[in-house]
């Protein structure tokens, strides 16, 4: 499961981490959003010591989806060092998300 915890900003989560943060921008009603759910569990238990996994509702910080230029949802963002290095949009199977994650952890 992601982690929840909460930060003054994102971008104090991104500068303060010493892991690469994999980002799920989602939205409840979104189907695709939900599957993706169940595999980013996945994901975070197989890479939990080198990578964190956070779940935005795009809706619910419409400023941040507008910033990153989120306009398909599910869309992943990995940043290292506060800088986003991979996009990813709409669904991946765990092992194919692990395998293209693995090149930056």
């Amino acid at each position: 499961m992601a982690v929840k915890k909460q930060f003054a900003s994102f971008q104090e989560m991104l500068s303060e981490s010493e892991v690469p943060i994999l980002v799920d921008f989602y939205a409840n009603w979104c189907g695709p959003c939900r599957l993706m759910a169940k595999i980013l569990e996945e994901v975070n238990a197989e890479m939990r010591q080198r990578l964190k996994v956070v779940k935005i509702d795009s809706e619910a910080y419409p400023h941040l989806a507008e910033q990153y230029q989120i306009n398909a949802l599910p869309t992943l963002l990995l940043f290292k060092h506060g800088q986003v290095v991979d996009r990813i949009e709409g669904v991946m199977q765990a092992r194919q998300l692990i395998q293209r994650l693995q090149a930056f952890v």
